[in-house]
């Protein structure tokens, strides 16, 4: 079934983001799987039923589809949303300047920050567990009350029920940790070589071996994620039992924080060069992890004469206020050395600071993320009573207190995502006017001669390419990155110190019980759109689990990312990249051994064709061409990742494929544009014939033989424009 015959031309069609089905790609209703699985696999017309959509006469159209690996598995596209701090935090990294000297930095920090959200989920969990529940409601008869479910925990003493509730964290931490194992799973089959030593002088490289390894670097990290997380545990655990007194207490402790602290400085540490490496320095870690929990749990269960003091477990809410700040200082760490003096000429978005903007945005999520479980777990167990240092408890119910830094963490969120949203439409009303001139000139150049018919329709083609325009203003980001970081700063001292924001408000103001009112309105009304923000993604991956067309969406914004392999948070969902560049380099290769190969990538794919063609082989290359339209990769991508895909590597790409490169763009098109502009880094004469422009639509008046003007276009097909044959028939005869 896989097999070519000797000689044939193919044109290989690698689809965009959320690309559909192969019968789409193929524009053919009937096709068959030639090679791959159902995860990822590559398809052709059934033979004797016709050529696929937009076939060149005498060449062979394949469909490689990959999009099953992020959409396919409804559990797993559905759970990834979970995932979402974790995979922000990969992200950043990939965002970072193009400036080498500071990329070992950079990889530090973001790590730590990694870490850091580790941490803030098993505390998030810990509130719940052993503070909301085991501390501050099962002691009390009237939370306990008509609830079966925790009335038995009433009588275990409270190191025993500590005890047994930090289980729970343990298993949310197995679980986050299965998540991305179990979407691993599709991957498997296809692990890269070992690295080559030159990937170990230059890591950012897309050309060397090695590059899309997803499993060396995320073993490395993911035991070290799991003893940051469980000594958080074991921490929080004996700070809550052993505050009084108690030498082997006080030992285990420091024995907790000691395996915090292993756990930041490794990593800090490159990565081992091995797998068997990896397990040789892991294994200690592991052992200790394992025995300091469970010396840590067995601690617990005998303690005994331990007081449930009113008030939240001792030690907790320093925990989190001292996360938060640390998570503060890293972020102004990383901004101050992203904005250092770069290399002249950088293109990377808003001078590099995407990196500390992802960070920023990970940081947000997770906090939303936990500040909606513990306050929503909080309201339940007050039998719907807002928690809150001004409204009075009911009599005989627990008074419960989340700590004070989740309300500053919820007001942060909301306002930062309230600014930005302004900021975004403010944005869009002021380049209104300077996008609408430069599409009146694009448009009077196409169509200088409109007759009145055609009048109307002229003015839709404008305001398109307008609205296409849209993407390249990029302003509103600046502002989201110094709200999060500013608003976020500017509560770490409260956090410290335990101040809400109803006590800043009392005492800064000359009339308290009015102004300290309004406060807690306007708090419980931000901790409550934070909630149902959360809530909605909740719904959302209910849906994607339902839905097959949901899911779909959902898919789109893992295509983007989780394009990276995973080299900061290793509870990130899988590189899905890692299995689609060497499956396709490996099809490519076995075509390219019997005849020739075009290989035609539409948006996101063309950033999986380049990854492609710069791991193969000068005598596959050889015989390979490329053929991209609606490609973001000099719009988008050079722009935020430019350590990875700068202008200087598109122009070594031309030069690998001797310049057998074509690219087809639209003015209407949002996301894909040209290769090499007139400022392009390329000295090569090939450089200047990538890129055609197509007209969009093709006429404004309607042809005689229609009853309507032709279609706009934007972003998809392409396929069916004469100038896409043309070019992959050029394409296909310049191949030796």
């Amino acid at each position: 079934m896989g097999t070519a015959a000797e000689g044939e031309t193919v044109e290989l069609r690698v689809h965009g983001v959320s690309g559909g089905t192969a019968e789409k790609i193929l524009d053919h209703p009937i096709v068959v799987r030639v090679a791959g699985d159902r995860h990822a696999g590559f398809y052709r017309p059934r033979p004797g039923v016709g050529a696929a959509g937009g076939a060149t006469a005498g060449i062979a159209v394949e469909a490689y589809r990959w999009g099953a690996l992020t959409a396919g598995a409804a559990v797993r596209t559905a759970s990834m949303l979970l995932l979402l701090p974790f995979m922000l935090s990969n992200l950043a990294i990939r965002l970072r300047p193009a400036s080498t000297g500071r990329s070992r930095l950079f990889r530090v920090l973001c790590r730590l920050l990694a870490g850091t959200l580790t941490a803030a989920f098993v505390l998030s969990v810990i509130g719940v567990t052993l503070d909301l529940v085991a501390w501050q409601c099962v002691p009390y008869d009237g939370c306990r009350a008509d609830r079966p479910y925790l009335s038995w925990l009433g009588d275990l003493p409270a190191g025993p029920r500590l005890a047994l509730l930090s289980l729970v964290p343990l298993v949310a931490l197995r679980v986050v940790w299965g998540i991305g194992a179990r979407s691993a799973r599709a991957l498997e089959g296809f692990r890269p070589p070992q690295p080559h030593p030159e990937a170990a002088r230059a890591p950012d490289r897309l050309d060397v071996s090695g590059f899309w390894d997803d499993e060396r670097t995320p073993a490395w990290l993911r035991q070290i994620h799991v003893a940051i997380g469980a000594g958080t545990l074991d921490a929080s655990l004996l700070a809550g039992i052993s505050a009084p007194d108690g030498v082997a207490g006080r030992v285990l402790f420091a024995a907790a924080v000691g395996l915090i602290g292993c756990g930041a400085a490794l990593l800090c540490l490159p990565v081992p060069a091995t797998r068997r490496r990896v397990r040789r320095v892991l294994r200690p870690l592991s052992a200790a992890t394992i025995g300091l929990t469970a010396l840590s749990l067995g601690y617990a269960a005998l303690a005994r004469g331990v007081q449930s003091l009113p008030g939240q477990l001792p030690g907790y809410e320093g925990a989190v206020g001292a996360l938060l700040g640390a998570q503060g200082v890293l972020l102004v760490v990383l901004a101050l050395v992203t904005m250092a003096p770069r290399a002249p000429g950088s293109r990377s978005v808003l001078a590099g600071l995407g990196m500390p903007v992802v960070a920023a945005a990970s940081v947000t999520v997770a906090g939303a993320f936990a500040a909606t479980l513990v306050f929503r777990v909080a309201d339940f167990l007050d039998r719907g009573s807002l928690p809150g240092p001004i409204w009075p408890d009911p009599p005989g119910v627990a008074p419960l207190d989340p700590p004070v830094a989740y309300w500053w963490a919820a007001l942060a969120g909301l306002s930062a995502l309230l600014i930005a949203t302004g900021a975004a439409s403010l944005t869009l009303v002021i380049s209104r006017r300077r996008r609408g001139r430069r599409a009146a000139r694009i448009v009077e150049r196409d169509y200088p001669d409109v007759t009145p018919r055609a009048a109307s329709r002229r003015e839709v083609v404008r305001e398109t390419i307008a609205r296409s325009h849209v993407t390249d203003e990029l302003g509103p980001i600046l502002v989201t990155f110094f709200v999060m970081s500013s608003v976020g700063l500017a509560t770490i001292a409260f956090d410290l110190i335990g101040i809400g924001p109803t006590q800043l408000v009392a005492r800064l103001s000359r009339d308290p019980a009015q102004t300290t009112l309004l406060t807690a309105y306007v708090t419980d009304g931000g901790v409550w759109l934070i909630s149902l923000l959360v809530i909605g993604l909740m719904i959302l991956a209910f849906r994607s689990y339902r839905s097959a067309e949901t899911r779909r969406t959902v898919a789109a914004l893992w295509d983007l990312g989780d394009f990276w392999p995973r080299t900061v948070h290793p509870f990130a969902p899988p590189c899905y990249a890692a299995r689609a560049v060497p499956e396709l380099a490996e099809r490519v290769s076995a075509l390219a051994a019997r005849g020739k190969v075009v290989v035609s990538a539409h948006s996101h794919g063309s950033v999986l064709a380049a990854a492609t063609i710069l791991q193969l082989p000068p005598d596959v290359r050889r015989r390979v061409a490329l053929l991209t339209h609606g490609s973001p990769l000099s719009r988008l991508y050079t722009r935020l990742y430019p350590a990875y895909l700068s202008a200087q590597t598109l122009c070594d790409l031309g030069d690998r494929l001797d310049w057998r490169w074509r690219n087809l763009w639209r003015d209407t098109d949002p996301v894909g544009g040209l290769i090499f502009d007139h400022s392009a880094a390329c000295d090569a004469s090939g450089a200047r014939s990538v890129d055609l422009r197509l007209r969009d639509p093709s006429s404004l008046d309607i042809d005689p033989m229609d009853t309507v003007p032709p279609p706009l276009e934007r972003h998809w097909p392409y396929h069916t424009q004469e100038t896409y044959q043309i070019a992959v028939r050029q394409l296909a005869d310049r191949i030796g």
